[in-house]
């Protein structure tokens, strides 16, 4: 059991009541909010190290991603889900409300992000869609944006009415604020066991997911508003030559308007978007990669329930 020590706008502290010996702890903890409250973010920044891509556009997300985080006396597995979808109904939509539904079954706890002094019927809606009975800690995020940090108390109070949460934890994402107490807040309310996989891993999803992810990544950063929602990324081929990772990749568009517009005047803003993708892989994978991308047009992909299941084949 725990109770709350302190109470304010830059410092919600958690004191654990330990009736006996510490033993090892060990669950799963799903992560879950509306579009764009900085799930992904929170995510990298509790791993250390980049897993879940980001932008500022929001829907960014579109498939599970898991992270490991291993301490001296517990290993959370955090799930990160696409942002409940409420407005578009296609395929791709569903199958992202179904990732949100089935990351949520079964977890040990939930940590629930919120973005601060912003909390409205979105936010209404994910919390009746938590499991009841699983415990909850709530996540006040972008506290690096609020300029009156006294304006977060009343928004806190009122949070702490409404849910029944194990605890209310400020942070920012962006910068690391309080994001160590969050692990914190989390320990105690995973069972007793030992650690699920090994203290050296950090993630459950294959490299040859998290390639498709980088790339699609660059494009929501590096083209308009309509382009990123009507794109998704195939990996053709990944194999190991030695240290060298080489990976060819098709960038999926529904038309041919959006494929000139990805390409770019001869070819320079897919370059870029290769390269910037390539990079950040070498980081990730910790070695060498020799990535070739080209882009192909399927129209209405995004309706297409068979295409958009054997997309998850590699996740």
């Amino acid at each position: 059991r725990f109770s709350f020590l302190c109470f304010s706008p830059l410092c919600l502290c958690v004191s654990v009541v330990n009736d006996s010996n510490p033993l090892y702890r060990a669950g799963r903890v799903a992560i879950v909010g509306r579009p764009n409250v900085g799930k992904s973010t929170l995510l990298n920044r509790l791993v250390g190290c980049k897993l879940s891509i980001t932008s500022r556009k929001p829907q960014t997300t579109r498939a599970r991603i898991i992270g490991i985080v291993s301490t001296a006396d517990a290993q959370i597995v955090l799930v990160d889900t696409p942002g409940f979808q409420t407005q578009h109904r296609n395929a791709l939509n569903r199958m992202m409300n179904r990732a949100v539904a089935g990351s949520i079954e079964g977890v040990d706890a939930v940590l629930w992000v919120i973005e601060a002094l912003r909390y409205d019927e979105r936010d209404r809606a994910i919390r009746a869609l938590l499991p009841h009975g699983t415990p909850l800690v709530l996540a006040i995020n972008k506290i690096d944006r609020v300029r009156r940090k006294d304006d977060l108390l009343p928004f806190i109070a009122q949070l702490g009415k409404e849910c029944d949460a194990a605890a209310i934890v400020p942070v920012s994402a962006a910068d690391g604020t309080q994001v160590g107490e969050l692990t914190a807040a989390l320990t105690p309310l995973l069972p007793e066991s030992p650690p699920l996989f090994d203290a050296d891993e950090i993630t459950r999803n294959s490299e040859r997911f998290l390639a498709a992810e980088l790339i699609r990544e660059k494009i929501f950063r590096l083209t308009g508003d309509e382009l990123p929602y009507a794109a998704t990324v195939q990996i053709e081929t990944f194999k190991l030559d030695g240290e060298l990772r080489r990976i060819h990749a098709v960038v999926v568009v529904s038309k041919d308007s959006h494929k000139a517009m990805l390409i770019g005047k001869g070819g320079s803003r897919l370059k870029s978007i290769a390269t910037q993708a390539r990079l950040d892989m070498e980081e990730l994978f910790g070695g060498r990669v020799y990535l070739d991308v080209w882009v192909k047009v399927r129209r209405g992909w995004a309706d297409d329930e068979r295409f958009i299941t054997d997309m998850q084949g590699d996740v």
